[in-house]
């Protein structure tokens, strides 16, 4: 099987399907994503690319409202908060500040960006 996303004007994917490895083989039987995208294209109309669990194509599993960067080759998340800023070698946000490595519980706080410890 194999996944390929769908994506707008803008680049954005706006779902993804799963494809019948019949329906991506080429006529020599090797599976080819122009002919997948072909597939899907016929089926459903828009531009498709494909996408994969396990990162070995685009660096990350699309999803909906991920962004296609043809440059980097990548699907990209939305970005999580305002100051946080892309890493091209993962297609991953990182946070300006990295968190705390301790066994505490933390989340983001954008107005002073930094990480708080969850208390419950």
């Amino acid at each position: 099987m194999a996944h390929f996303a769908q994506l707008n004007e803008e680049n954005l994917v706006t779902q993804v399907i799963v494809v019948a490895n019949q329906d991506t083989t080429d006529s020599d039987g090797m599976e080819n994503e122009a002919v997948g995208a072909a597939f899907c294209a016929n089926l459903l109309g828009g531009t498709w690319k494909q996408t994969s669990y396990n990162a070995r194509i685009r660096k990350n599993y699309a999803g909906i409202g991920y962004k296609y960067d043809a440059t980097l080759d990548a699907y990209i998340p939305p970005q999580p908060f305002s100051s946080w800023t892309l890493d091209e070698s993962t297609a991953q946000w990182k946070a300006p500040v990295d968190m705390p490595t301790d066994d505490k519980r933390y989340t983001w706080n954008e107005a002073t960006t930094s990480w708080d410890a969850v208390t419950e």
